[in-house]
């Protein structure tokens, strides 16, 4: 099965950097990688690349490649996760560009419980996170995938192409991990009634169950949030696990709340030398 139908306009198919560059086969150590025939491995392959592409923001270029994007799923083998993405993409091939533009603002970039960067859920506010976000940019050096750095290595659409590219063992390794914190993103897209839910249940279908202990810890960080760690100015203006509005969210959506204005610096005006001073 090719990967990615070649027929996907070239700058969108660039957003899925080294789909061609290495083979999806190593495994994690210690883990062997699933048995998977080569039509199941290049199902699998697609299904983490179409996640990838359709939780990357809807901007025009890839707003015009949305009927191949709903294609290349329709091409998909059956499957609980085929059957998530075609609910995704009925609604994205259907919506105005403008509002699938503000509804992904509003659902990623104005609610913590559905932010798309996964050391937050599991380090918060901590500077635990800074090292967890240098951990997985060496491993993804060590596997010989350099990626341009313009999102941070946990920013999910980045994990998910990683994924793709060194397959079930290491390369699905950083989405085990962070499981959890998958599980909260999507419950936060199901509460709010975002299509953007199917796209995550799609990618749970592909990792092992949630277990007792994985449901528990879910429950305690909606409850209480993720760690937190007041290191200088709280960047969220509020102690709360967060933020003011509860519920997860920045701000209701569709309000922007602008920041606060900063205070002034006030410089005395400089006095001009006397005349006399000047001739020393």
């Amino acid at each position: 099965m090719n990967p990615l139908p070649a027929s996907v306009p070239a700058i969108v198919r660039t957003r899925l950097r080294a789909a061609v560059r290495r083979p999806a086969t190593r495994s994690a150590p210690g883990r062997p990688a699933p048995r998977l025939t080569s039509e199941e491995a290049g199902a699998r392959t697609l299904v983490l690349r179409l996640c990838s592409l359709l939780l990357q923001y809807p901007d025009a270029e890839l707003a015009a490649a949305r009927p191949v994007l709903a294609s290349s799923v329709t091409a998909l083998p059956p499957s609980a996760a085929a059957g998530h993405l075609a609910e995704f993409t009925a609604w994205l091939t259907a919506g105005e560009p403008d509002a699938l533009e503000r509804h992904y603002v509003e659902t990623f970039d104005l609610r913590r419980r559905s932010s798309l960067y996964l050391t937050y859920y599991l380090h918060g506010d901590t500077r635990r996170r800074g090292t967890a976000l240098l951990t997985l940019s060496r491993r993804y050096r060590a596997a010989g995938w350099d990626t341009d750095g313009a999102e941070l290595p946990d920013h999910l659409p980045v994990v998910l192409e990683f994924a793709a590219l060194a397959g079930p063992g290491a390369g699905e390794a950083p989405l085990r991990q962070h499981r959890r914190g998958l599980e909260l993103v999507h419950r936060a897209l199901t509460d709010a009634g975002s299509p953007y839910r199917h796209v995550l249940g799609a990618l749970l279908t592909l990792l092992p169950p949630a277990t007792e202990a994985d449901r528990a810890e879910v429950a305690r960080l909606v409850a209480e949030g993720p760690p937190d760690e007041e290191v200088g100015l709280d960047p969220y203006g509020t102690h709360t696990p967060y933020g003011p509005y509860g519920e997860g969210e920045f701000a209701p959506p569709g309000t922007f709340e602008p920041p606060s204005p900063a205070v002034p610096t006030r410089v005395p005006p400089l006095t001009p030398p006397s005349r006399t001073e000047g001739r020393r």
